[in-house]
């Protein structure tokens, strides 16, 4: 690694670090059960809201009655926009006049987008319609990111109460995650990116004619059946338009990742400079780096927070700075050629294969890692031509659960969960019945997290094994070996733990792979959501328990050790096997 990717590393490290206490210091307000401030500026759009929703804002609900309408909300989005999509060439705002989605890639698509994962087996360029785009896409970008928040900010009530039988309003902390935190820095960040060169409009595709003209040849058959070759001049270029900039701003945000165009944040207008590309990273860290301190101001000891954030960056760091190190030293394959070499010497000139040359490896790296350890998606280079221990990083971040930052309130609660897992496993240690933030932790609670640890292992290796053993699935595999594997390996951990990335190599958009992955993004966020609910309920409803000498402090170095040992031992000893399949084994072929 040189200086410039260590200062690069450091400089984006250093600035979330300081917006993470203001941020959550905001949330935490925005959540805060007493009126302040924030809450009373916007509370008459609010009561405009609920009046018109019927919503009754004072109303507790348990935690069943939380889950089912964070379920019924979901599954109502699901659908419209699955028929957004079905419907959208008879709808306006369809300028290039795209007829309908496939029912199989609708339903993907509607599943992806209502879970947060994002996963897109089409290019948005070329397949939705401004409508769809904006109507069904960007708007679940917003209500899906809000729903993770709400179920976060419910779940930080089920540790804080004592002796409760609610863990609040699904529809109020729906409604004060989007008007208060989404919607704004969506508008300030639409509008910076904008001013980068982000395209906004709704104009229709332009043609324009080329530098250099140049042509390819076209092969078809004449009326006698042969094979006719002829060369076609290209002198034009069809560059995409559309309301970008509102939609990437959410995606980055609400830790969503859908591209408005095929190529995502590698798209010079989705992505058009190094600033942009700074802050599309930065977006995508902020909420869920600032809710731990959210979590730590709502639980009354901010020091709970700061611990949280402190495993997350205890595991991250090592990783990003290992994606940049893996992509710096290139493929080992060619080092011996001097295909790659600086200026005329024999010395790795790092792997630029699928990046951008505005951002580099650095950047592009760093980018790799950022996207996977929230739950995003977003990519800003070919994931599918990293090295096979620069691919490693990613897809192992995404198996470690989403849970180092994560998706926005999804990757915090999850967190959670092995935070209770944690105490438990201390507790068997000294012989006592383990506690967290001053609550038992018994037999229901570690059901419930456990679930959430698991059922995103169970589907990964489920899903990979069925995906690699059946002719529809390796089907769609682009490259033979151990390659290949990883490209399966890839996409259901994507899906698996609603990341929404994708190696690139792997053909998608087929019937076996949308719904096998449609199963997949349903399961890894909604049954988790009803378990954290579950948990929430059990623990609002118990006493405070004093801490003693036997109690272990949760807010210390040794238990921020503990919890990272916790979460990648799982991820260790669940996926080392498949990894030494896939991308472990193909580094060793490609260092001998």
């Amino acid at each position: 690694m040189t200086a410039n990717d260590c200062l690069q590393i450091g400089l984006f490290l250093v600035v979330l670090l300081l917006l993470v206490k203001p941020v959550g210091s905001y949330m935490a307000k925005v959540f805060a059960d007493a009126p302040n401030r924030v809450t009373r500026a916007g509370a008459p759009i609010e009561r405009v809201l609920y009046r018109l929703c019927g919503v009754h804002a004072g109303e507790d609900m348990g935690w069943k009655r939380y889950a089912l309408a964070v379920l019924a909300f979901n599954l109502l989005g699901l659908l419209a926009v699955y028929l957004l999509q079905r419907v959208q060439q008879w709808l306006p705002l369809n300028p290039q006049h795209f007829g309908a989605v496939a029912p199989g890639s609708a339903m993907n698509t509607a599943i992806s987008f209502a879970t947060n994962t994002n996963w897109q087996g089409y290019a948005g360029e070329s397949t939705m319609s401004y409508l769809t785009q904006m109507l069904g896409l960007a708007v679940q970008n917003f209500l899906s990111a809000a729903t993770g928040i709400a179920v976060l900010v419910a779940v930080v009530r089920g540790f804080a109460r004592k002796g409760a039988q609610a863990i609040g309003n699904f529809w109020v902390d729906l409604t004060r995650a989007t008007l208060y935190v989404l919607l704004p820095l969506s508008l300030a960040m639409a509008l910076l990116l904008v001013s980068q060169g982000v395209v906004q409009n709704f104009r229709p595709y332009v043609d324009v004619p080329v530098v250099q003209a140049s042509s390819y040849v076209e092969t078809s058959k004449d009326a006698a059946r042969r094979e006719v070759s002829k060369d076609v001049p290209v002198t034009t270029q069809v560059l995409p338009m559309g309301p970008a900039a509102s939609q990437i701003a959410i995606k980055h945000l609400g830790t969503n990742g859908g591209g408005f165009f095929n190529a995502n944040s590698a798209h010079p207008y989705e992505n058009p400079t190094p600033l942009s590309n700074f802050v599309e990273m930065l977006a995508i860290l902020l909420l869920p780096a600032g809710l731990c301190y959210t979590f730590g101001a709502m639980v009354g000891d901010t020091r709970q927070g700061w611990a949280i954030l402190a495993t997350m960056l205890l595991i991250f760091a090592p990783l990003a700075v290992g994606a940049v190190a893996a992509e710096q030293a290139g493929n080992p394959a060619l080092h011996g050629l001097a295909v790659d070499a600086q200026a005329g010497a024999l010395q790795p000139g790092g792997n630029m294969e699928g990046k951008e040359t505005r951002f580099g490896i650095a950047s592009s790296g760093l980018f790799v890692a950022v996207t996977t350890a929230a739950s995003c998606g977003a990519v800003n280079a070919m994931h599918d031509s990293l090295t096979p221990l620069g691919g490693l990083v990613p897809m192992w971040l995404m198996q470690l659960g989403e849970v180092v930052f994560g998706g926005v309130g999804s990757g915090l609660y999850g967190m959670l969960a092995f935070a209770v897992v944690a105490v438990f496993i201390a507790g068997l240690m000294v012989g006592r019945t383990p506690e967290y933030l001053g609550k038992k932790i018994e037999a229901h609670e570690m059901k419930m997290a456990s679930l959430a640890v698991l059922l995103p292992c169970a589907l990964v290796v489920v899903g990979t094994a069925i995906a690699a053993s059946v002719p529809a699935g390796a089907a769609g595999v682009a490259n033979p070996g151990a390659h290949g594997f990883s490209e399966i390996l890839y996409a259901l951990s994507s899906a698996s733990n609603n990341n929404g990335s994708a190696f690139g190599g792997l053909s998608a958009n087929t019937p076996f792979w949308n719904v096998l992955l449609g199963i997949c993004m349903f399961l890894a966020r909604f049954p988790l959501i009803v378990a954290m609910l579950a948990m929430a309920g059990s623990l609002a409803a118990k006493r405070h328990v004093p801490a003693s000498a036997g109690t272990l402090p949760t807010h210390t170095p040794l238990f921020v050790a503990l919890l990272a040992c916790v979460v990648i031992v799982v991820g260790a000893l669940t996926f080392l096997p498949a990894l030494a399949l896939g991308p472990i084994a193909e580094y060793l072929m490609s260092a001998h």
